[in-house]
This record gives structure tokens, sequence and C-alpha cells, in this order.
């Protein structure tokens, strides 16, 4: 897989979990990967493990990103967070901090490729998003509510770029396994009495048809050929892999 041969991508939140899976994926597939994260030991590690380089930066800090202009030809918007709690326990704060780093630095990284990308004639923007892009969970207001939003910014980057070269889309997953998850499936099953495989299925996987957790890899082989030109008729859609969740 050498198809992005040649090509540069950044990916945020790509010191681990998913990010990390698709800074490897793109790497695997010929591009100079840039991996952007607030732990700048663990991006500098996997930067050099992959031959590319580390950007250690601290996304709620968006005054910078104002104006900020990078040369790439993929970028991916992974960085998230989350917080869970009803909203009239909901600290607004926290809500904040949710709206900033998944909806308004992905829209200052997006204005800042957007002209190198345009001149090129070539852009891949993939939004990681969620199944919660899609349909709601109680006590996840922010976080739901972020990755709404992160659609509508990629629906509205794929117009415009469209007839540029530039495409821009979702990945849609579920539950994927990945270290704050699985501390998660712990802490459930200690928390219910039960064992972690009846958490997966009674708590977490309640809506997925396939009682299981996506891998990491899984999602970023789709970030994979999102990025590539066999991709290029791709764009403003949200690709679901959510054991069949949003099917209901």
């Amino acid at each position: 897989m050498t198809n992005l041969s040649g090509r540069s991508a950044l990916v945020t939140g790509g010191a681990s979990g998913i990010g990390a899976a698709c800074a490897r994926e793109l790497a695997a597939r010929g591009a100079t990967v840039t991996i952007a994260d607030v732990d700048e030991v663990a991006a500098k590690e996997l930067a050099s493990e992959l031959g590319g380089d580390a950007w250690a930066v601290d996304l709620l800090e968006t005054a910078p990103l104002e104006e900020l202009t990078l040369d790439v030809d993929v970028l991916v918007n992974n960085a998230g967070i989350q917080t869970v709690a009803p909203i009239v326990d909901f600290d607004p704060a926290a809500f904040r901090r949710i709206q900033t780093l998944m909806v308004e630095a992905p829209f200052l990284l997006i204005r800042a490729v957007l002209p190198g990308m345009y001149s090129r004639g070539f852009g891949r923007i993939v939004n990681v998003s969620s199944v919660h892009g899609l349909r709601a969970s109680q006590y996840k207001v922010a976080y739901v509510t972020a990755k709404h939003a992160l659609e509508g910014l990629s629906k509205v980057t794929a117009l415009e770029g469209g007839g540029r070269g530039v495409t821009s889309n979702c990945v849609n997953p579920g539950y994927v396994r990945t270290p704050l998850v699985e501390r998660q499936i712990a802490d459930q099953a200690a928390a219910h009495g039960i064992d972690e495989h009846q958490v997966l299925e009674q708590v977490m996987l309640t809506e997925s048809a396939i009682k299981r957790l996506v891998e990491p890899s899984e999602v970023a082989s789709l970030v994979g050929w999102l990025a590539s030109s066999d991709a290029g008729m791709v764009t403003g859609a949200s690709y679901t892999m959510d054991g069949g969740w949003s099917a209901r």
C-alpha cells in the first residue's frame, strides 16, 4: 500500500488509541505523518517509530491556531475527550471545553490546511466522529453536541472543497477498544458485580447487533482508504462502523 507515497498527513490526538492506529496506517500507505498530541513524549516516540514528525500542541489553546498555516495533504481530526453527567449537573466549563477541542479546533485546523490543499488540487480531510454524531445517548450532552457539530463542519467543508480536489468525510465508530474504554469496562464490571464480557453485552453494546468492540486498526483502515486517491468521489459522507447500532 503506497498510494499515499509522497503525501504528508497530520493526525490530532495521534499518540495513542485511534489516532496512533491512523498514524500507523497512513505511514504504511507511504505518507509522512505528523503526530499532534498534548503528550509530547508519546508523540515523539511514535513519530520516531514511523519516521515522521511530532507536534506537541494543546488544541484547547485555540488562539495560536487562528493564524496558523499548515501544508499537509491529509488532515485527520481525531482528538477528543469525554465527560459524563446529566444535563442539570453538567459543568458548563466542561461543556465549553469539549466544544473547543472537538469543534472549534477542527474548524481552525481545516481553515489552516485548505489553502495549501486548494493550491495543489488535492486534499483529504477525515473527521473521526462517532455513532454519537448520528445518535444520542443520555448523560453525554457535550460529546453528542460536539460530534453532531463536527458532522456539519465536515459536510460544509465537502461542499466548499469538492470542486478543488478536496474531500471531507466522517468515520463513525461505536465503542472502540482503547485504554480509556477498557478502563470503563473494568470499572463497570466491578460496579455491577458482573464479568467484563457481560459489561460489553449488557451495558455498553446493548444497541449493537455485533457484540464486540471496534478495533482501532479497523477505524484506521477506513481512514486510510478515505485518504487515498481511490476515494476521490467520496465526500460529505459519514461512514458508520458501529456493529449495527445506527441501524435501529
